[in-house]
């Protein structure tokens, strides 16, 4: 039987990887609407390894020219 805590921790956890999908989802929207895709945008799976994982976003490898058309968006 789960105790108190790790039904708070599972809870957490799952707002966490939802917030985090959620985001990855907008940023490569954003991202599509300047023209620029990010090919291995994606939740670090390593980061959903924990008891209570709380992810990152990995925005990957790109090319130079996707890389600088980043750069200028950003100005």
């Amino acid at each position: 039987m789960k105790s108190a805590q790790q039904e708070t921790n599972a809870l957490h956890s799952t707002a966490c990887v939802e917030q985090a999908e959620e985001t990855v989802k907008e940023l490569r929207e954003a991202l599509a609407a300047a023209g620029i895709k990010l090919p291995t945008l994606r939740i670090d799976p390593a980061t959903l390894a924990r008891e209570a994982p709380c992810p990152l976003v990995e925005l990957g490898r790109c090319s130079v020219e996707t890389a600088a058309r980043l750069a200028a968006v950003l100005r």
